[in-house]
């Protein structure tokens, strides 16, 4: 109470000093510059409150063990920590001691377990920190925890007995980006300018504690180069997506501690998850071991899994209920994309689905019988013929279009660009700077409708299987793969025949 008594005798008295005319501006200035001095040891203290020292040498239980996948990253990220075991061996061949290890790649693909098993694996004292906690609208802050952070390493090594500290950035982005595109902000440049010099080791200090910077983004395009030269960070380390084989170990690793039921198939799931990354899968496995936590059951089914693939990919279930005429067209819809998927590409559909999940009020999953990263003309065509099916399928059984088909036109256009730009269309190779745009809509247009052609063909063959599968979704709303091809009668061999019948 007795600050707002202070607070308002002083309101009174400017107000009343106001009034006798008097100048208020040299009071004003006073009192702002005794608040600065006041909270000066605030603001120095700001740059001790991040960056903790974690003793993950003894205590952060990660280990490359526990890691799945990311074979090649492991190997490549132990053969340079293995400079930091073996300094005398290092010396003795005159190599010069690596200053930091890059590790790029999309988001969830476990650069920061890598990160904590590498402090593991060397016995090292590990301080974590992001980019973001760099950045401050204060001049000299950041630059400043910069300093704070490389004398916190040497401190927590020494603390902790050992002879080496990992110091590790997440979204390494944000503080190294390139410099002099932030004009009216230099903190920036001088944060980073700061984080160069202590990795250069111009600065004076004891050289007991050897300092090793791991970093990782998302965006390596947007660094400095001055950060990504040799001599500052001399490994950059790619940490991909996980492929089968390692989606399958990743697999095994979130389902040790879980009861799987006799139906569960993990080679399966492994094959149907293509582009899931670590942390999508570790979400899988949890949100599967939660579906049988509802359901009230004491194992964890593959009717789980399935499930839980759906939540991940699309999100959860909506209330939103369409109308049974939309239930109708989206059913048609789905039956589309998943028959025509089928007639091109045998075995490929693992589920159909009319539930609202999402943005989508259906969805047609599908499994590749193994990964894949380059694409014939051929696929790409039969990845345009599926997202037109949805809307052709409308056409033919209800004689109209509608704007559900919006997102699949936006996907076949994708595809249709790189078929393009990869010099696989009839205007062989073209750079996508020089094109022009009336020649590049002409060629998509002309793929697409060509295409279009092709589907109607096919599925105007199917429209009594079309309007089957819609009956069936518009039952019980979810059918499986195996399900959609005993109901239209195609097994694999009918399959390749009916496209060849239909070509």
């Amino acid at each position: 109470m007795w600050k707002w008594a202070v607070g308002g005798v002083a309101a009174g008295t400017l107000l009343f000093l106001l009034a006798q005319g008097i100048d208020l501006l040299p009071v004003i200035l006073l009192v702002a510059l005794f608040a600065v001095v006041a909270n000066m040891p605030a603001l120095r203290g700001m740059t001790r409150r991040f960056a903790q020292p974690v003793k993950a040498g003894a205590g952060s239980g990660i280990s490359f063990q526990d890691i799945g996948g990311q074979a090649s990253a492991k190997k490549e990220l132990v053969e340079a920590l293995d400079f930091i075991q073996d300094p005398e061996a290092v010396q003795s061949l005159g190599i010069r001691p690596l200053k930091g290890i890059l590790l790029t790649g999309p988001p969830g693909t476990g650069k920061t377990l890598l990160a904590r098993a590498a402090a593991q694996y060397t016995g090292s004292a590990f301080i974590a920190a992001a980019g973001s906690e760099f950045i401050e609208m204060y001049a000299g802050v950041g630059a400043q925890r910069v300093r704070d952070l490389f004398s916190r390493a040497r401190d927590a090594a020494r603390d902790q007995g050992r002879n080496a500290a990992i110091i590790f950035i997440d979204e390494i982005e944000v503080l190294g980006g390139k410099r002099g595109q932030n004009h009216g902000h230099l903190e920036y440049d001088q944060t980073i300018n700061q984080l160069l010099v202590e990795m250069d080791g111009l600065k004076p200090v004891r050289d007991d504690i050897q300092i090793l910077v791991m970093a990782a983004t998302n965006r390596a395009d947007l660094l400095d180069e001055a950060l990504t030269r040799p001599g500052r960070f001399d490994r950059i380390v790619r940490v991909d997506l996980p492929d089968r084989e390692a989606r399958r170990e990743i697999l095994n690793l979130h389902t040790r501690n879980k009861p799987l039921a006799d139906d569960v198939d993990l080679d399966r799931i492994a094959r149907e998850t293509f582009g899931f990354s670590g942390a999508h899968l570790e979400s899988l496995a949890n949100e599967a071991a939660i579906g049988a936590l509802r359901s009230g059951t004491r194992m964890i089914g593959h009717a789980n899994f399935v499930e839980a693939v759906d939540k991940v990919i699309m999100g959860e279930k909506l209330d939103r209920r369409p109308t049974p005429e939309e239930m109708r067209r989206v059913a048609l819809h789905e039956a589309g994309h998943a028959l025509l998927a089928e007639v091109l590409r045998p075995g490929s559909v693992a589920s159909i689905t009319i539930t609202s999940r999402g943005g989508a009020l259906g969805y047609v999953r599908q499994a590749p019988d193994d990964d894949r990263y380059l694409h014939t003309t051929q696929e790409l065509e039969t990845d345009i013929a599926v997202a037109l099916a949805g809307m052709v399928s409308e056409e033919l059984t209800l004689g109209g279009r509608s704007t559900g088909a919006a997102q699949d036109f936006e996907q076949a256009f994708q595809r249709g660009r790189l078929l393009i730009f990869s010099g696989m269309s009839p205007l062989g190779v073209v750079s996508e700077q020089t094109l022009p745009e009336a020649d590049l809509h002409r060629a998509l247009t002309e793929i697409v409708h060509s295409v279009e052609e092709r589907v109607r063909g096919v599925l105007s063959a199917h429209v009594d299987g079309l309007h089957r599968v819609a009956d069936r979704l518009a039952e019980s709303e979810r059918m499986t793969g195996q399900d959609l091809r005993t109901l239209c009668g195609l097994s694999v061999v009918d399959a390749h025949e009916a496209e060849a019948t239909t070509a």
